[in-house]
């Protein structure tokens, strides 16, 4: 069974094609995925831009069993923010500012860190700092989803960046029970730990058993 990937990350692809080689699947790159209008990524739920991204990109290659994620980190004491605006939450949070006038001298990665610092620090001292990275995968071919999984990894927000490994949340993210953040582990570890790893392991398993 050949997978396609709808992301271009070789992070990734190379995280998938290592879980999946043990399974007998193979997990390639989607081909010509620079060539296909990205969709608009509109949903209110992470199983639902999933979902967009799967259809769009399996109509655009007949046949082929093609697979995507969203993924995202909520904060119940922010109402579960940033949510599905996770990759781009500076920038959605200050309309009609173009991102390099918000913060800068930071990254969008960093921008989005302090964003939600700011925010966290607006509420109480009692206020929990829980937090959980939600991924959600949608298996498609020719514009019919097949497949939908999901992974959650629960873990607490740091008041300060911790860790140089990670990217976007994962410098604030940590694992109580490690005391670590997901920038402080190793990419083996982090696979084995992350809302990622759980829902591809998920994907495979829904896959091998059809």
């Amino acid at each position: 069974m050949i997978l396609y990937a709808a992301t271009s990350n070789p992070g990734k692809l190379a995280e998938f094609s290592g879980a999946a080689q043990p399974r007998g699947i193979t997990v390639l790159a989607l081909p010509g995925l620079e060539q296909i209008p990205e969709p608009e990524e509109n949903a209110a739920t992470f199983e639902g831009n999933a979902d967009i991204k799967a259809l769009t990109y399996s109509l655009a290659a007949p046949g082929l069993l093609v697979f995507a994620d969203d993924s995202g980190l909520e904060v119940p004491a922010l109402g579960n923010q940033p949510g599905v605006h996770s990759a781009r939450f500076a920038d959605h949070h200050i309309p009609g500012s173009a991102p390099e006038q918000q913060m800068p001298n930071g990254s969008r990665d960093q921008r989005n860190n302090a964003l939600l610092l700011q925010r966290m620090a607006t509420l109480p001292s009692s206020a929990s700092r829980a937090a959980r990275f939600v991924c959600s995968l949608s298996l498609a071919r020719d514009g019919e989803v097949l497949i939908r999984s999901r992974g959650v990894v629960e873990g607490q927000l740091l008041e300060s960046p911790r860790g140089s490994d990670g990217f976007g949340y994962d410098p604030l993210f940590l694992i109580p029970s490690l005391h670590r953040t997901f920038a402080e582990l190793s990419r083996e570890t982090k696979w084995q730990l992350s809302h990622r790893g759980i829902a591809f392991r998920s994907l495979l398993e829904q896959c091998t058993s059809r």
